[in-house]
């Protein structure tokens, strides 16, 4: 081993293993100067001369030289500067007991004016100050660095400068720079090797004295924050007011809080380099930004980012991922919030920037695992028809597949002819393939089977042959059933058409499209007769967006507006829920278990709102009163909004779950089988799936305002809306209905205005990532203001 001797400080660097001594041989050099490294260091703040020793082992010179003895060699050259008079300090190096140490220590400087002391002003700091006067029994008057004055508690003091009267406050800073110059923990790795070889404890001035060669009151503050700041070599034994005992921590331990430092260190410059590229990647133009893939390539750099996303969605998976977001936004001088977060993966382009966060906070899955794929492509290829033999030919009849005109799904279709006795025969058309549920956004549509299953094999075609299964109904005049069937068949749909291109044929009055004509008839027929029943009409105006390229900034948008009283919208619902009444009856005469649906009535006279104007406003009066809906899985239950003895959904196999169970159910039944599922089990099953739906009815209810906001925002400022006046929230804060947009909102209007009337509103604010839009009723030329927001 070797020492490092320099001015001002010296250095030594010991071996951690020294030659046996028995090997040795030992030649006294006087006043030389040399240079060793090793593991181990430590440091003296006084300059003088080391003496080295030669070792002789095994034939070869080696230089070489204990920690026990260098220690000595310290020992004795601080007592040699002591006799010279270069080193004031009344105490010697060995240590005393804990106790005696604390005893002697203890109560030795009273608080008085002009005593230099640490104290914490909060939590996150400690600073130096000046005791001026007492302040009360207890409290004292202290001037801090910062030149403010305070009043303190005893238990704020941490620590009190020793040998210090009358210092000046305005000293303090100069004191404290000076302090922190000293500071090098190699001195208590030093003070730590002496101390644990020793078994001994030690107080802050015997440190000081044992590193610095001094205990005069810079270089015992000095070690006061080495003491503080340190994490490895010592712990803190006893304390007795503003005076500890330190004592030295076990090798083993120290090598353990030595590796956990590194990690610490090592974790420190790696989120540095992270938040390097974070900054890199913010400045970035847009078509410059890293891809999503190369954020997560790296493990290292894959778990910081998704801790930032699990942070944006409050998703946190355990504290250490919500420590890391912390950490990440403190460092790019953000707050610790989720919108921050947000806002972060969006300007690194990790994030869209209409990002659906609700599609990532529900977990769900937009994509199919390979082995489902592949047994889709099975299904498709080599599935055979268990009802091939008992099918029905139907190809023979017209076939009018009607839904929106984005829709890739097609689960039904109608056909109508009329009896001799001048009766209508209608058919509902369902095919009857395994099918699921869908989920339905303004982006995108994810279906409960892989696509290629739902939107090929299992959807409707115009002109191929479909499987389906058939619901036939005769009606009398009034139109309640008459007659009806259910039976497996084979159809040929004839058109596809959207809902607008249905009605413009309803209007065009056109003669070869009779059966049109027929289904609109019966339809009409039905909706009277339900009325009749007791049905509660709740039609009202509903939004569709589509929304093209979402991941740009700026997507296009477009925006559908329908009115569930048109006439082709009126004939597709009037017919489904006639499809549902039908199996309800099937199904209860078969005794076939079955997701039975209904709806209580409310208490409240619907008579009671016939002074609303009809529509939206009394729909949404309405449906306010509305109890819930609920299921049986035994028998059917009245559905007292629809009018209807029994209701079962099942014109939607593709697309709910629950519809393909009643399919299930009721095509074992055709088949002569046994049903699958028992009562009890649907129900099981129920439980389960109406939880998901809640959920996805969240979800598409969220996406969908989202985008009607985003729609708005966009808008050019001088546009009017109408908007009809629902109800009146409070005061003149009155809910609303954006005709336009189909949006309910909320906005204040003047003095005079009813509901059922229909004010212009402009758009004044629209955050869609806040869910927030304000609007200004407009009157003429004038704005009033609206200060409730929505």
């Amino acid at each position: 081993m070797a020492v490092r001797v320099m001015n001002g400080s010296t250095i030594f660097r010991c071996c951690a293993v020294s030659p046996p001594p028995t090997a040795l041989r030992c030649c006294l050099h006087q006043h030389k100067s040399v240079q060793c490294h090793s593991s181990t260091r430590f440091s003296i703040s006084r300059r003088f001369h080391c003496r080295l020793i030669s070792f002789g082992y095994g034939g070869v010179a080696v230089r070489g030289y204990s920690t026990q003895s260098l220690v000595d060699m310290v020992v004795e050259e601080l007592a040699s500067l002591r006799k010279r008079g270069r080193v004031r300090a009344s105490n010697k190096l060995e240590l005393k007991s804990s106790e005696e140490l604390l005893e002697n220590k203890s109560g030795k400087q009273v608080l008085q004016k002009g005593l230099l002391l640490e104290f914490r002003k909060d939590p996150e700091r400690v600073l130096l100050a000046v005791a001026q006067k007492p302040d009360g029994k207890k409290n004292w008057m202290v001037s801090d660095q910062n030149g403010v004055t305070t009043s303190i508690k005893p238990q704020q003091i941490t620590f009190i400068v020793p040998g210090i009267k009358n210092f000046d406050h305005t000293e303090i800073s100069n004191f404290v720079q000076k302090a922190h110059d000293n500071l090098d923990p190699a001195l208590l790795e030093f003070a730590w090797i002496e101390l644990l070889e020793k078994n001994k404890s030690t107080t802050v001035e015997e440190l000081a004295e044992m590193i610095f060669g001094s205990a005069e009151p810079l270089e015992s503050y000095s070690a006061h924050l080495l003491l503080a700041k340190d994490e490895i070599y010592f712990t803190a034994l006893e304390s007795k007011g503003s005076y500890s005992l330190y004592g030295p921590r076990p090798a083993v331990q120290v090598e353990e809080l030595t590796r956990r430092k590194r990690a610490k260190e090592d974790a420190e410059k790696e989120l540095e380099v992270f938040v390097n590229l974070l900054k890199s990647a913010r400045h970035m133009p847009l078509h410059a930004k890293p891809p999503k893939s190369t954020w997560i390539s790296e493990e290292k750099n894959k778990k910081k980012i998704e801790s930032l996303q699990a942070y944006a969605i409050d998703d946190c998976r355990n504290e250490d991922e919500k420590k890391t977001a912390g950490l990440i936004l403190k460092a790019m001088g953000l707050a610790k919030t989720a919108s921050a977060a947000v806002n972060l993966l969006i300007d690194i382009g990790y994030f869209p920037v209409h990002v659906n966060l609700d599609l990532l906070k529900l977990n769900i899955r937009t994509d199919y695992r390979e082995e489902i794929i592949a047994a889709a492509e099975s299904l498709l290829s080599e599935s055979p028809d268990l009802d091939e033999v008992e099918r029905t030919d139907l190809t023979h009849l017209k076939v009018y597949a009607i839904d929106v005109d984005e829709a890739d799904e097609l689960d039904d279709a109608l056909s109508a002819t009329r009896l001799q006795d001048g009766r209508i025969k209608f058919l509902f058309f369902r095919e009857a393939m395994t099918r699921g549920t869908s989920v339905f956004l303004p982006t995108a549509t994810y279906p409960m089977f892989p696509e290629k299953l739902a939107m090929e094999g299992m959807s409707l075609k115009q002109g191929e042959l479909c499987k389906s299964v058939t619901v036939s109904v005769v009606l009398h005049s009034d139109g309640c059933i008459a007659e009806y069937s259910v039976e497996n068949s084979v159809i040929k749909p004839t058109y596809m058409l959207t809902y607008e291109s249905a009605t413009e044929l309803l209007h065009l009055n056109l003669e070869e499209e009779t059966e049109l004509r027929l289904l609109s008839e019966a339809a009409a027929l039905r909706f009277q007769w339900r009325r009749g029943q007791g049905a509660i009409d709740t039609s009202t105006i509903e939004t569709r967006i589509k929304v093209t390229n979402p991941d740009d900034p700026e997507p296009l948008i477009k925006l559908y507006v329908e009115n569930q009283a048109d006439p082709a919208m009126r004939l597709v619902s009037e017919m489904m829920i006639l499809c549902g009444e039908v199996i309800a009856t099937f199904s209860s005469f078969n005794k076939i278990p079955i997701p039975y649906r209904g709806q209580p009535q409310s208490n409240i006279d619907i008579s009671a709102f016939a002074h609303l104007p009809e529509g939206p406003v009394r729909s949404s009066a309405i449906v306010k009163t509305m109890r819930a809906a609920e299921m049986d899985f035994r028998k059917p239950i009245r559905h007292g909004v629809l009018g209807l003895p029994g209701y079962v959904q099942f014109t939607s196999p593709i697309r709910r779950y629950m519809d393909l169970l009643a399919h299930y159910q009721v095509k074992a039944f055709l088949r002569g089988d046994s049903p699958p599922f028992s009562a009890g089990q649907l129900e099981g099953i129920a439980s389960m799936v109406n939880m998901n739906v809640r959920v996805i009815r969240r979800l598409s209810s969220s996406s969908l305002r989202y985008w009607i906001i985003e729609y708005l925002r966009r808008q050019p400022k001088e546009r009017r809306f109408s908007a009809l006046v629902l109800r009146f929230i409070k005061d003149r804060v009155a809910a609303i209905l954006l005709m336009e947009v189909g949006l309910q909102a909320s906005a204040w209007v003047s003095v005079g205005v009813q509901v059922g009337d229909e004010v212009k509103v402009q758009v004044e604010e629209a955050h869609p990532r806040d869910d927030s839009l304000i609007l200004k009723e407009q009157i003429g030329g004038m704005d009033i203001e609206d200060s409730s927001g929505s």
